[in-house]
């Protein structure tokens, strides 16, 4: 292995001016430079990125955390904070941690004995909040995307949930129903309050009647209790039939059409469907279900920014910043219009 002693002795200069040139601290001219850097390339030298690391105290890399790989919306997201973060030069690792409060913290941990500059993440939800201060406690810079955690003041990339599902509401009204029911996640999650108080201001500004029995909770993630949507729709769907459902999220309404094609149901004909994210490239095969679509490839790119401008301005940090991205309402074919 070829070390800087090696590179000092055959370019005639001091080891210290090589780990300068390396590290690109320090004055040195720039015929040595050039000549300590051909040497480099010569004896096919590559860094010792731990002990570099050491040395400007910082790893250049960054950690990514989501909580469901399989959702488009975070494929897509994570496409941009990569692509950010490959622009202003660091390197990207990942974690999913499937809506798991212990295997976030397993990844907590990891963001922390690995020295990453920096984490960008969609928290578990509410009980997150030990997890964001252990990492405000070791001064490691984070952002948060898609949901806050009360109690944390931080940067945050949110999507407007709120509007987004008055929107569906609304569209739904516009084309004639008036029973709608909700599928959504767990309250412990922000993005899900919002989009549950969408619902319901849409309902209640429409003259809607909103039943408690019309509403079924569950989880965003991998993990969420299909049995119990399963018999949520034979009491509900079967019995007193909604004309439409708005599902929270894309994976709770992929459940949701496979569950009701299960028991016979067509869509749209027999039952409108519409949801909150759309579904990455798959929308693109076959268009389907009308969508509050979010921004994601932006939720990613625009967090990495936010978390790359916080590390660089650590000494001298800016106010917390926030922004907020609207969603886009698709109108596709899983409405029918009511007589």
């Amino acid at each position: 292995m070829v070390t800087i002693y090696d590179i000092a002795a055959q370019a005639n200069v001091s080891a210290m001016t090589v780990s300068r040139v390396i590290n690109n601290t320090g004055k040195i001219s720039e015929k040595t430079r050039l000549k300590v850097k051909k040497v480099m390339d010569e004896l096919g030298y590559v860094p010792n990125q731990m002990a570099r690391s050491l040395v400007l105290q910082q790893t250049r890399i960054l950690f990514l955390l989501i909580t469901d790989i399989m959702n488009p919306f975070y494929t897509t997201l994570a496409r941009g904070a990569e692509d950010a973060a490959r622009k202003h030069g660091y390197r990207l690792l990942f974690g999913n941690s499937d809506e798991s409060l212990d295997k976030e913290g397993e990844y907590i941990n990891t963001i922390l004995t690995t020295r990453v500059d920096g984490a960008l993440l969609a928290p578990a939800g509410d009980p997150s909040l030990p997890h964001l201060e252990q990492l405000r406690k070791h001064n490691v810079p984070f952002v948060l995307l898609d949901r806050e955690v009360p109690g944390i003041a931080c940067d945050i990339v949110l999507g407007d949930s709120k509007d987004g599902a008055r929107s569906l509401v609304e569209h739904l009204v516009k084309q004639g129903h008036r029973r709608i029911a909700l599928v959504n996640g767990s309250s412990s999650i922000s993005s899900a309050r919002l989009r549950l108080q969408g619902f319901q201001e849409a309902m209640k500004l429409n003259d809607l009647t909103l039943r408690e029995e019309d509403i079924h909770e569950t989880t965003f993630g991998p993990h969420l209790d299909v049995e119990a949507m399963g018999l949520w729709i034979d009491t509900i769907v079967m019995d007193s039939m909604p004309t439409a459902i708005m599902a929270g999220n894309n994976v709770l309404a992929v459940v949701l059409i496979r569950l009701l094609r299960a028991r016979g149901l067509r869509i749209p004909e027999d039952i409108s469907v519409v949801c909150f994210d759309d579904f990455g490239l798959n929308s693109e095969v076959d268009p389907f279900i009308t969508v509050a679509a979010q921004q994601a490839y932006q939720f990613g790119y625009l967090g990495m920014q936010m978390l790359i401008e916080r590390i660089q301005e650590r000494n001298s940090p800016p106010p917390w910043k926030r922004i907020m991205l609207p969603a886009e309402l698709i109108v596709r074919r899983s409405v029918k219009t009511q007589g």
